[in-house]
């Protein structure tokens, strides 16, 4: 395309001959030059990604050299603990020994005797006065022991006549006056023996 336009140049230039040029001008086809859109303008391309910082490790830093000092070590304390005291579990007494076998209770062989008027041991006499006086009566159960040598000992009422100066009076007076010939066993020896009785307090007659 640029040629063409040069010679046109040139013949005009020369004094070509017109009809050369009347020639040449219709010979040249006249045509609408459409200009070239242009390419696209390429997108500029995307930027690299960030690439990490790379983090720089800390220099290596050397440690202090280590400086020993005499540390004197600390005090001891001792504390006194006294010692556990053993448990002492204390032993059971050993059982006392049974006691003996009692001796057979010796048999009697002759009972106990009296020795005179049972009927005298109490009387009327020896009524109390003040139940006398107050005319009380009554019956006192008296029983007592006779001893080895016949004597009466520890007397006792079993049944009370309702008046305690009476069954006073009954004991008083049979352990005073009562006299036996002891008990005897199989073997001829004097034994405790006991006794017992009912004194009937009624007032004397006039």
């Amino acid at each position: 395309m640029a040629l063409v336009h040069v010679l046109l140049g040139y013949a005009f230039i020369v004094g070509l001959i017109p009809n050369i040029a009347k020639k040449v001008a219709q010979d040249l086809k006249t045509f609408e030059v459409q200009e070239e859109t242009p390419p696209p303008e390429e997108e500029p391309p995307p930027p690299p990604p960030e690439q990490p910082q790379t983090v720089q490790p800390p220099p290596v830093v050397s440690p202090p050299p280590i400086v020993q000092t005499n540390v004197a070590p600390p005090p001891i304390q001792t504390t006194a603990v006294a010692p556990e005291r053993p448990v002492i579990t204390p032993r059971a007494a050993p059982a006392p020994p049974a006691p003996p076998a009692a001796p057979p209770a010796p048999r009697l062989a002759q009972p106990a005797v009296a020795r005179g008027d049972q009927g005298s041991w109490v009387t009327q006499d020896d009524y109390p006065p003040r139940a006398l006086r107050e005319e009380r009566t009554g019956t006192s159960g008296v029983a007592w022991d006779i001893n080895t040598e016949g004597r009466v000992e520890n007397c006792r009422v079993t049944s009370s006549s309702g008046s305690p100066d009476l069954d006073e009076a009954a004991c008083k007076n049979i352990t005073r006056r009562a006299r036996y010939k002891p008990a005897l066993d199989n073997a001829g020896n004097p034994i405790r023996t006991s006794a017992s009785r009912r004194v009937v307090w009624r007032m004397p007659d006039n």
